[in-house]
């Protein structure tokens, strides 16, 4: 979602604990997810920058914990994350495409808040290059990549739909979840993860839908 797509979505304030709320999970589940991916065999550049990545994700978790006055549950385990690469470098991009909608969205609330979107901004910019490298090193790992990338994909609109289960959310459910699928598409087939007509997503939730009745 660009900054003025999200500006043309106008929720009331009484959105924003919804979305601080959610905010506080997705960093606390986006920093077990970098811990777990700095132990997988990963290039150096990129274990550099989980580094500061961990580091970014640290400060955010603070900040919501502070705003919201509360903590995060507790995990017994890090989350498990792919062991190749590729697959790995997918999911990280994914999530941190998913998390700068949510980011710009909140922004709209909270101006106060916009150096997150930025940070937000440098980890999807950091593993979409990553990506655009991994779709250029051979057809094997183009391959695996493209693939992987399609697998996350058809999970994306359950994920959204988690994500925006709040109550007070629910009138502007549907516009936000076409709005987020949309812009998310459509920064994965600029990249190159996406390249045949029928991996469109409303193609893939009618499919879905056809399979589940």
């Amino acid at each position: 979602m660009s900054f003025d797509a999200a500006m043309s979505i106008r929720l009331p304030p009484e959105c924003e604990t919804a979305l601080l709320e959610r905010f506080l999970k997705a960093e606390a589940m986006a920093l077990w997810t970098v811990r777990s991916a700095r132990l997988q065999d990963v290039p150096p550049n990129v274990y550099a920058f989980l580094r500061k990545h961990e580091e970014d994700e640290e400060q955010h978790l603070a900040q919501f914990e502070t705003m919201i006055g509360r903590q995060p549950r507790e995990r017994e385990r890090l989350p498990s994350v792919p062991r190749q690469w590729p697959a790995l470098a997918v999911q990280l991009y994914g999530y941190e495409s998913l998390g700068l909608e949510f980011a710009t969205l909140l922004v709209t609330l909270r101006p106060d808040l916009v150096s997150i979107r930025k940070d937000e901004l440098v980890h999807v910019e950091f593993f979409e290059h990553e990506i655009r490298r991994l779709l250029k090193d051979g057809a094997s790992a183009a391959e695996q990549t493209r693939v992987s990338a399609l697998a996350w994909w058809r999970k994306l609109p359950r994920t959204v739909d988690r994500y925006l289960e709040a109550a007070v959310l629910d009138p502007y459910r549907q516009a936000l979840t076409e709005r987020i699928l949309s812009v998310i598409e459509q920064r994965f087939r600029e990249t190159g993860l996406l390249e045949r007509e029928e991996t469109t997503m409303m193609t893939l939730l009618r499919r879905d839908e056809e399979e589940g009745r």
